[in-house]
């Protein structure tokens, strides 16, 4: 695993990279940003951003989700993909606010993964983005970026990324750092291609030493 120093070395060079390390999802309200990260499954934020400004339009409070069909809903959101499976979840999931939580997003994981459609990755989100808590939102970039750089043992285990990037980012940096996944593994670390040469992170990064050698 990485040192201390090298992982701090990442980290402030990434803040350089990406110094506004910001959610690319749109939202205007908390429940919207927990519905659009539903929708962002086997999506681009892109898309779901096209998507989303009629969506709350059309549904502008839990209240008028709670109450919406699952075909009208999945029809607005068609576009995303597995709609019928997301418009369930999101009409479950706005009763389930009103229900148990008077309209308000949670603040724990385990309240969190207990709504519908709600894994850890989606409810670290939130808690970063929304509460500010110490967030890991291990996606297929930062599953895949840590483990080139060698933070992380370059398991594809979500559960077992995260609980690596625990002991190796600080609490403090953690949803930054996350959101600057998304942004790396767009701008220079993809999957196929990876961008080497130009990443300023190179001279720490485990991947790049070994394509060198």
């Amino acid at each position: 695993m990485k040192s201390k120093a090298a992982v701090k070395r990442i980290i402030d060079g990434l803040k350089t990279l990406y110094p506004d390390a910001l959610c690319s999802l749109q939202y205007k309200k908390d429940y919207e940003l927990l519905f659009a990260v539903r929708l962002s499954a086997q999506c681009t934020d892109a898309r779901v951003n096209l998507v989303t400004p009629e969506l709350f339009r059309r549904f502008p409070t839990l209240e008028s989700f709670a109450a919406a069909s699952y075909e009208d809903v999945g029809e607005a959101i068609r576009s995303c993909g597995f709609y019928n499976t997301k418009a369930k979840d999101l009409v479950e999931c706005a009763k389930l606010l009103l229900e148990r939580h008077g309209g308000r997003v949670p603040d724990t994981m385990e309240a969190l993964t207990a709504l519908p459609g709600v894994g850890r990755k989606t409810a670290n989100l939130v808690l970063g983005d929304i509460y500010h808590q110490s967030a890991y939102v291990c996606d297929t970039h930062c599953i895949r970026i840590t483990g080139r750089l060698g933070i992380t043992d370059g398991s594809k285990d979500p559960l077992s990324v995260e609980r690596q990037l625990r002991e190796a980012i600080p609490g403090a940096e953690s949803s930054d750092f996350c959101h600057r996944m998304v942004l790396h593994g767009r701008a220079l670390c993809m999957a196929r291609k990876p961008a080497c040469a130009n990443c300023p992170l190179q001279k720490d990064c485990d991947y790049a030493k070994a394509a060198k050698s």
